[in-house]
């Protein structure tokens, strides 16, 4: 059974955003364990991360579209990137809580903005994970 271009597409944005956003969280937590306080070193290495992540998948992509070429995106790809966004949502909104939580215990800007960046990266990772259960699944 071959993939369609849209499960292509979400195996390597899911690839991407693991490697990106991965080392980003690996960095982040050596910086944090070190002691580093200043927001300016976080941006910088977060900055490193997402072109590291936007390169990945451009190429991912265009290797995808080489391998098979894109058709439209059909109601099944719709309903099963729907489905998984609302099962990984809660993640999100979890981390969000927990950044407000931080602000109003008067925690220190840098530990909530990664546990934002944090809870965005494993809600998404979650999403596209999901999505691939779900094309492997079907409905």
């Amino acid at each position: 059974m071959t993939s369609s271009f849209e499960e292509k597409s979400v195996v390597v944005q899911l690839a991407g955003l693991i490697l990106g956003l991965g080392a980003y969280v690996v960095v982040a937590g050596r910086l944090l364990a070190a002691g580093v306080r200043e927001m300016a070193a976080f941006a910088g290495v977060f900055g490193v991360a997402v072109v590291v992540l936007v390169v990945f998948l451009v190429a991912g992509h265009i290797v995808a579209a080489i391998a098979g070429r894109p058709e439209d995106v059909d109601e099944p790809d719709r309903l099963t990137g729907w489905r998984a966004e609302h099962r990984a949502s809660w993640l999100l909104g979890c981390g969000a809580l927990g950044a407000v939580a931080l602000m109003t215990a008067g925690v220190d800007n840098v530990w909530t903005a990664n546990l934002l960046v944090l809870a965005l990266a494993l809600s998404e990772v979650l999403g596209l994970a999901l999505r691939l259960v779900d094309y492997r699944r079907g409905f």
